[in-house]
């Protein structure tokens, strides 16, 4: 699919006019043969991190690497969404990735679910960290909505992608993939209906807190209203839509949500170019664009860069939840400095929490919004601090150039996460095919949620009842 994302040629000229003295050369246009060959290498490398290591015998994908780690459930949908792209890409065989594929929905559809805390899951959705082995709730985390919708995002996109009738395995994968998605109870997971709930603990049942105001959720939404066996009510939608918050920030007017991870997780499997729901008809883009203003606000951000940050420019920018140099408070050049570990980083009018922390996916999980500017960040990057950033899987998670305290350049991260390193390999594939948008158009449960919702418009012209 050819993306519908250009600006002006005089624009993306003046994107890459500029060239600071910590490069032999300016970045590429998006269109360039050198930039086709670095999106080569980084969707590659990046797709490595969930066939490498991903536990063969039960499909689960750990957390993060190298530092050992529980599987993220998350991470385990992004994987099931890179394996198609690897097959389309040359990286792997078809019957590798549905082998793969297949073993991953296998354990998903008959581990443990009940109200047990040695459960796998319950009620149809999955605790956000499972042991990468025995595939057992990890520690006493949360049976997590969220994560559970990334999930069946990957399992979703599997179902639609592997199509073949003749094939037994591919015919495997589809009806698991139904009977996944199906188990899923989000009238139960909306103990204060018609809203769905952020987490529930065996515990202690429930979290007190519902998904309500523009975040990564939208897809959850979506999942709930489009079930055919358990679906939450329409009037979900205008209940998250209530909390909404449109402001604007650098020159950018926009739904706000101040991590980038906000606005493209959703967009990994959605394609919403064109389509609208009440609340964007009303205020006249759709949510791609609004992803786009989020992005170029970002950008203009770390340009201005008000906190006085060590490294914020033009082409090194990038602000979402990632992790950290730690927490702990230092003096930097006589300032005092505040910094984090993990944390939901980001710049919005709704808030700014930074810490001079660059996250490589944040720029990644925009190239289809803003190719003429993400592209040449991530270049930047790469080129500026060299396989202290960019090594086996691609990018490693964070770097901070104001924290000096490890070495001169700044903070390193030494580890990949799942989380960020999925929508890099997705969201390369949707700007240069549109493979997984293509291929989610398909998929009925999508289509009926979208449906449910309000969507209308583009592609789901005449798909609606």
């Amino acid at each position: 699919m050819t993306r519908r994302t250009r600006l002006a040629a005089a624009l993306v000229a003046t994107a890459f006019a500029a060239c600071s003295g910590n490069h032999a050369e300016g970045p590429p246009p998006p269109d360039s043969t050198q930039a086709a060959a670095f999106l080569d290498t980084l969707e590659q490398r990046t797709f490595h991190y969930f066939w490498d290591l991903a536990n063969t015998t039960n499909g689960l994908v750990p957390d993060r690497s190298p530092t050992p780690s529980f599987s993220s459930i998350a991470a385990v949908g992004f994987g099931l969404t890179a394996y198609p792209i690897g097959v389309e890409r040359g990286y792997i065989t078809r019957d590798q990735a549905r082998q793969r594929v297949v073993t991953t929905l296998r354990f998903f559809w008959t581990a443990r679910q009940d109200s047990t805390t040695a459960a796998t899951g319950y009620h149809g959705f999955f605790y956000h960290f499972l042991d990468m082995n025995s595939g057992a709730r990890y520690q006493q985390v949360e049976l997590s909505s969220i994560d559970t919708a990334l999930l069946l995002g990957g399992v979703l996109f599997c179902q639609s992608y592997f199509s073949d009738p003749a094939d037994s395995t591919e015919a495997e994968i589809r009806r698991l993939a139904d009977s996944i998605f199906a188990r899923a109870d989000w009238q139960w997971y909306s103990p204060r209906p018609p809203v769905v709930a952020l987490g529930w603990h065996p515990e202690s049942g429930f979290l007190p807190y519902d998904w309500r105001g523009y975040n990564e959720a939208m897809i959850l939404y979506i999942l709930a209203l489009g079930s055919p066996t358990h679906p939450i009510d329409t009037t979900a939608w205008s209940q998250w839509t209530s909390q909404y918050q449109w402001g604007t920030f650098y020159g950018q007017t926009y739904l706000g949500f101040a991590p980038l991870f906000g606005h493209q997780y959703s967009h990994l499997w959605i394609d919403f170019r064109g389509i609208q729901d009440p609340y964007m008809r009303a205020h006249g883009i759709d949510y791609f664009e609004n992803s786009r203003r989020a992005t170029y606000a970002q950008r203009g951000y770390a340009v201005a860069n008000p906190g006085g940050w060590t490294g914020y420019s033009d082409r090194i920018w990038g602000l979402t939840a990632s992790d950290g140099p730690g927490d702990l408070t230092l003096t930097i050049g006589g300032r005092s400095r505040q910094f984090h570990g993990y944390w939901a980083r980001g710049a919005s009018f709704t808030e700014t929490p930074d810490d001079g922390t660059i996250a490589p996916t944040a720029a990644g999980g925009s190239i289809p919004f803003a190719p003429e500017i993400a592209i040449p960040a991530l270049w930047s990057m790469r080129n500026t601090y060299g396989t202290s950033l960019f090594s086996t899987y691609g990018f490693r998670d964070a770097f901070n150039p104001t924290f000096t305290q490890t070495t001169p350049s700044g903070w390193f991260d030494v580890d990949y996460l799942g989380i960020d390193e999925g929508p890099i390999v997705a969201m390369i594939e949707n700007y240069r095919t549109g493979l997984v948008w293509r291929v989610m158009q398909t998929n009925p449960y999508i289509v009926r949620g979208l449906c449910r919702v309000g969507f209308t418009g583009g592609w789901l012209a005449g798909k609606c009842p």
